[in-house]
C-alpha cells in the first residue's frame, strides 16, 4: 500500500513536470528568432552596387590594409575598434562588412547581429575574393 502511494506520488510529480515543460515550449514558439550572420558573394554585391542599391560598406581591416586598396565608398572601422553602437547611421541602407578573407568581418558581423537583433551581412571571401572576381578596388 505504501509502495503504491509512493509510486502514485512520483507519477503525479513527473506528469506535472512534463506539463510545465510543455507550456514553456509552447511559450517559446512565439519568441522572435535570433539574428543571423549571412554572407554575400562578390558578384552579388557588385550586382547590387551596379543596380544603384544604397549600401554602406564597412571595411574592418587595419588602416594600413585599407590604404592598400578597398571597395569604393567603404568606411574603415578596424575590427579591434568595432562597436556596433557607434556605427554611423545607415539611414535605411543595407550594410555589408568585409575584410581580407572574411574571418574578421564574420566576427564583426556577429557582434552587429547580436547588438542590433537584425541579420548582418559580410562579404564571402573578403577583398581577396573580390579581387579574384576581377572587381574594382580603389587604391589611395
Amino acid at each position: 500500500m505504501i509502495r503504491q502511494a509512493l509510486f502514485a506520488g512520483l507519477a503525479a510529480g513527473m506528469l506535472a513536470a512534463c506539463t510545465a515543460d510543455a507550456r514553456a515550449s509552447d511559450d517559446d514558439v512565439g519568441a522572435t528568432t535570433q539574428a543571423t550572420v549571412e554572407t554575400i558573394t562578390p558578384e552579388a554585391l557588385a550586382d547590387r552596387i551596379a543596380a544603384g542599391e544604397s549600401i554602406q560598406l564597412i571595411d574592418v581591416r587595419t588602416p594600413e590594409e585599407f590604404a592598400q586598396g578597398h571597395l569604393s565608398g567603404a568606411i574603415n572601422i578596424p575590427v579591434d575598434r568595432f562597436d556596433p553602437a557607434a556605427l554611423p547611421d545607415p539611414q535605411g541602407t543595407a550594410r555589408v562588412l568585409y575584410c581580407r578573407s572574411d574571418r574578421r568581418s564574420g566576427i564583426a558581423a556577429g557582434r552587429l547581429a547580436e547588438a542590433s537583433g537584425e541579420d548582418a551581412v559580410h562579404l564571402d571571401g573578403g577583398i581577396l575574393a573580390w579581387e579574384e572576381a576581377d572587381l574594382p578596388v580603389q587604391r589611395d
